[in-house]
């Protein structure tokens, strides 16, 4: 009679212990992949809004405001506060989103279609990096709430808290309001920051608008809030990027792990690295400054 052959129990947890290196090895080199072409998608969009961004001006002469409000800085927000973002949807391939939208009314209204609108998800304002929720609901603490699409961008209005009113007023690319022509960005377009990504980690936001009133928590500080402004706006100074310490809600942030991503002024994205050194940081998020930027460091 023949005499099957078999692994024996030395040889079958040699195997084991072997495909379990094999696998250890693996997977990290699949995630690095991922995060890699990740990355590249987050890139591409971001050059895709600065396209947009520029089209815009080439047809009304100035860039969109950072949120559309009929009250003059720094009284309190009074609407419609349509954001950068829903006013460049012509540009993005978006133009039958762009025509359900009046840009008269609030982007908290109650109307179908603006309801409608403001919850429409769109992929190209998302960094496949991030945790993607499509939708997220907002609220002003009293029981009004509103479903909003969530995105990983937001515009850099300086170095301030976004909903601060203590200071002059904000020194960056876009700020509510009202929009800057190319000839304003005193410091060049190449040397200011224009949009940049926020994490979820950080807080939520939206392309669609400010609704006032509005609170935006920061996710990692439970029970403090910044003002409807950071859903579409973000500040660079005193933080870093990826400041693992901020708990800023208005704070620029990044699912990358080794920066931030910004589209520049001149169309141009690059990666912030999070060691920046913060006067060069501080300087890239004002338009007409007067810094002079050290790029030594930055890619």
């Amino acid at each position: 009679m023949k005499r099957r052959s078999a692994f024996t129990l030395i040889e079958l947890l040699v195997v084991i212990a072997i495909i379990s290196v094999l696998i250890g090895l693996l997977v990290p080199a699949v995630q690095k992949v991922r995060e890699a072409a990740s990355r590249t998608t987050c890139l591409n969009n971001l050059k895709q809004i600065g396209l947009a961004l520029h089209a815009y001006h080439d047809v009304q002469k100035r860039f969109p405001p950072g949120y559309a409000d009929v009250s003059p800085w720094p009284v309190d927000d009074a609407g419609p506060g349509w954001g950068w973002a829903a006013h460049i949807l012509d540009y993005v391939e978006q133009g039958n989103l762009r025509k359900q939208i009046d840009f008269n009314l609030s982007v908290g209204d109650p109307s179908a279609a603006i309801t409608a609108a403001r919850a429409t998800f769109l992929a190209v304002f998302s960094c496949p990096s991030e945790q993607v929720l499509t939708t997220f609901t907002a609220s002003d603490g009293i029981g009004n709430t509103w479903v909003l699409a969530q995105a990983s961008y937001v515009a850099c209005n300086g170095n301030d808290g976004v909903d601060d009113m203590s200071t002059p007023e904000h020194t960056g690319a876009f700020i509510r309001g009202r929009g800057f022509r190319t000839a304003e960005f005193v410091d060049g377009l190449s040397n200011t920051l224009f949009v940049g990504e926020r994490s979820t980690t950080m807080s939520l936001s939206t392309w669609a608008g400010v609704i006032p009133g509005a609170l935006v928590p920061s996710v990692r500080a439970p029970g403090s809030f910044s003002g409807a402004s950071a859903l579409v706006l973000g500040h660079c100074g005193p933080h870093l990027p990826n400041d693992d310490i901020v708990t800023d809600a208005d704070a620029m942030s990044s699912a990358h792990r080794l920066g931030v991503q910004f589209l520049f002024g001149d169309g141009s994205v690059r990666l912030i690295n999070n060691s920046i050194n913060m006067v060069t940081y501080d300087a890239l998020a004002t338009k007409a400054g007067g810094e002079v930027v050290d790029w030594s460091g930055i890619p």
